[in-house]
């Protein structure tokens, strides 16, 4: 029994993990149709939030729920204004834009802090015993927080002028524009919010993995296969993707090891879009947020 709730916790944390570096792309992906190749970057450079903060003297709480998020977010909206916003309307473009964007993060980074990783202090919290097995209590605090983070996503959109205001702008621009919304500042506020989730989610996995430059190819390729997975709505589709690929990933992991993990993530995604192209609230969820 003590083996099943130590499985089934690694699993529950797998998901968790699954949907903290995939919400900032659905958001961004799924409201506004913006490939974002530098997804993965966002995350990294939340991550060096933290290691600059953390040496610097700020405390590591404060440096990754609210420095982190912070700083990316004013990034986020720094590259809107200056390079998405000339591109909406164009997915090559954007693509290939936010490939170089990507590129440039790295580099500046890389002759920043050189190619080697750079890790935080050891995760907080301490560990969790469960009978003979012990599990970490950061794992448990991260689980907590990406519920947290669903449910505060989910009221902003449903329950906020904001949120009314920029679903109705992503389903029919021209018609918000003409009822006098501004489509242009909901375009730079959703990528920014975007930019701050994914700079709150690298900025929580770093005392977890450590950061280097190029940790978000790591990140983009299980985001992007997430996103694409759970289809067209925001939050069902990423909750519901992560549940499959994070399940499925912890359990192969669990019995053959971690890469045939990734390839059973993989050959999952592969087979989910082959029966069903939209992702599975296209599907399933079509009303689904």
């Amino acid at each position: 029994m003590d083996l099943f709730f130590s499985l089934a916790l690694q699993i529950i944390y797998g998901v968790a993990n699954l949907a903290l570096i995939s919400l900032g792309l659905a958001i961004v992906f799924g409201m506004m149709r913006v490939i974002n190749l530098a997804h993965g970057e966002f995350l990294m450079l939340g991550g060096y939030t933290v290691v600059v903060a953390t040496n610097n003297g700020v405390n590591i709480w404060f440096a990754m729920l609210v420095l982190a998020p912070l700083v990316v977010g004013i990034i986020g909206l720094i590259v809107e204004r200056c390079l998405i916003q000339w591109l909406y309307g164009r997915m090559i473009d954007t693509l290939l834009a936010t490939w170089g964007l990507s590129l440039l993060f790295i580099g500046i980074i890389t002759s920043i802090f050189g190619a080697s990783t750079t890790t935080v202090i050891s995760p907080p919290l301490g560990v969790v015993k469960i009978g003979e097995y012990t599990s970490s209590g950061y794992e448990l605090f991260l689980i907590l927080v990406v519920i947290a983070l669903l449910i505060l996503v989910y009221l902003t959109l449903r329950l906020t002028s904001l949120g009314l205001v920029a679903r109705a702008t992503m389903q029919n621009a021209d018609m918000a524009a003409c009822l006098g919304i501004s489509t242009s500042r909901i375009y730079m506020l959703t990528f920014s919010l975007g930019a701050a989730v994914s700079g709150l989610a690298g900025g929580l996995l770093a005392p977890m993995t450590g950061v280097l430059p190029n940790i978000g190819v790591i990140y983009i390729a299980k985001a992007f296969i997430t996103v694409i997975s759970g289809g067209v709505a925001i939050l069902a589709g990423t909750t519901s993707a992560s549940i499959l690929l994070g399940g499925v990933n912890g359990v192969i992991s669990y019995v053959t090891g971690p890469t045939f993990g990734e390839v059973a993530l993989l050959f999952t995604a592969i087979i989910l879009l082959r029966l069903m192209p939209t992702g599975i609230t296209g599907r399933f969820f079509r009303k689904s947020q």
